[in-house]
């Protein structure tokens, strides 16, 4: 997980210096999942992704006026219990083609549409999966190919400081260890747009 985080805040950090340039946005995110319920039968038994506070970190950069390239990385905060005995992480990382516009010092709107993948981490509680290098972990992961759907309404509080409510729906692919192949991501962003003023009807993008 922490090779994963890694890479994803270089990523993150790579979208905030091309923002500087240019224009673009990073958030820090909280919010919860939204899926069908568990499904258990005599000899099956999937686990419903529904549940849990997530957090997690987007950024984006403008790259042709109002469109441009996003990214994001969102977690479970705490352990689930996979049929109430196995803990459980959900990790979800996302890559998006983006259309982003400001229509006022006050308002600003989003939509989004890319890939990524949900990594699913099983945790047993003792450091037994070992790589060449002797790097252990406590966990072992399924990982799924996704793509993702979404949007969401920018309010600028301050200058250009900005709350958004927003929403994506996950599409999972193969997702056999859960109860659907979909689930809805839903909260709110706290972040931040770079390049141009806040002021002035001629500097909104």
């Amino acid at each position: 997980m922490k090779r994963n985080l890694l890479f994803v805040a270089v990523c993150l950090v790579s979208f905030a210096v091309g923002a500087w340039a240019q224009s673009g946005d990073v958030a820090l995110e909280f919010g919860t999942l939204s899926a069908p319920s568990s499904i258990s039968t005599t000899n099956n038994f999937q686990q419903s992704l529904s549940g849990g506070t997530y957090f997690g970190f987007n950024g984006d950069v403008l790259i042709k006026h109002h469109v441009g390239v996003e990214g994001e990385v969102a977690w479970r905060t705490s352990q689930g219990l996979y049929g109430g005995q196995l803990p459980f992480r959900p990790i979800f990382f996302d890559v998006n083609a983006i259309y982003a516009r400001r229509f006022s010092r006050f308002i600003g709107a989003e939509a989004l549409a890319g890939i990524g993948a949900e990594s699913a981490r099983f945790y047993s509680g003792a450091y037994t999966n070992c790589d060449y290098y002797g790097n252990c972990t406590n966990y072992e992961s399924t990982n799924h190919f996704m793509a993702d759907f979404g949007g969401g309404i920018r309010l600028y509080a301050y200058h250009n400081f900005f709350i958004r409510p927003e929403a994506r729906l996950y599409l999972i692919a193969n997702n056999a260890e859960f109860s659907s192949s979909h689930a809805l991501h839903y909260g709110i962003s706290i972040g931040y747009t770079f390049g141009g003023s806040s002021y002035g009807p001629g500097s909104f993008r």
